[in-house]
């Protein structure tokens, strides 16, 4: 990754993060009101907050400028993944957004990720996560896909690929980010989603999660919750709550 780009992102995993700076929260809504109805909600708590393709093929752009305009940063979670030329070219479309964070699919291979790093490499786009292996997949459904190995060691590799293919970001579940940290090491972003709050009494359809505080103590650099927050009676209180957990870990 060019140095300019590693400049202007966001705090790595050695330097002192507070739990606001920890925790992204998922606007996984149909709407750019009902999106913000809920940013609004929770009373200036989160300063990161996710745009996944839902919102995204519904607002484009304007969500994330609005968001931007509002002083709060910006994870475009669009998990590209098409040959190099188009997603260089894609990745360039949307760096006007504003966003901070932007992800890609490390299955795509080291030359699509090569791609993406140099169409990323000027220091106002955002900087790039690679997404290994999802979290609503289990290792049957990995083997599903052909792959026989189990979910760690397919995130394992792909945490490798994304490395040599200059991407020092890795999307991954709370299950494999203390065997990714060791591979990407102390300056690795690593975004973790499938969290849910100690005392969560279900999964929803992740497969491999584990609470905040579980995840921060694994080497989680960044966490991703959406329906704990979004869905819960509170989510003021729902939001502060798991601050609390990530402030404990």
């Amino acid at each position: 990754m060019d140095s300019a780009q590693a400049d202007s992102a966001p705090p790595v995993a050695s330097s002192p993060l507070s739990p606001a700076d920890r925790l992204i929260v998922a606007l996984d809504l149909p709407s750019a009101n009902t999106a913000l109805d809920l940013v609004d909600e929770l009373q200036g708590l989160c300063r990161w907050f996710k745009v996944g393709m839902e919102l995204y093929y519904a607002a484009g752009n304007s969500i994330v400028h609005r968001l931007r305009d509002r002083g709060f940063e910006v994870f475009l979670d669009l998990k590209l993944h098409d040959i190099p030329n188009t997603v260089a070219g894609a990745i360039r479309s949307v760096a006007s957004s504003g966003a901070s964070l932007l992800t890609i699919h490390a299955s795509g291979g080291e030359k699509m990720m090569r791609a993406a790093a140099l169409a990323a490499s000027r220091p106002e786009f955002p900087r790039l996560l690679a997404v290994s292996v999802l979290t609503s997949i289990d290792a049957a459904d990995l083997s599903a896909t052909g792959v026989p190995d189990s979910p760690e060691t397919q995130v394992l590799r792909l945490a490798k690929l994304a490395q040599a293919a200059g991407i020092s970001g890795l999307v991954c579940s709370p299950q494999e980010v203390a065997s990714v940290r060791q591979v990407m090491g102390p300056d690795a972003l690593l975004v973790i989603p499938g969290v849910r709050p100690a005392g969560s009494a279900g999964s929803d359809d992740q497969a491999r999660t584990a609470t905040a505080a579980e995840a921060i103590a694994r080497g989680a650099s960044m966490l991703v919750v959406g329906r704990p927050i979004t869905q819960a009676p509170d989510p003021s209180k729902a939001a502060a709550s798991l601050l609390t957990e990530i402030a404990s870990a």
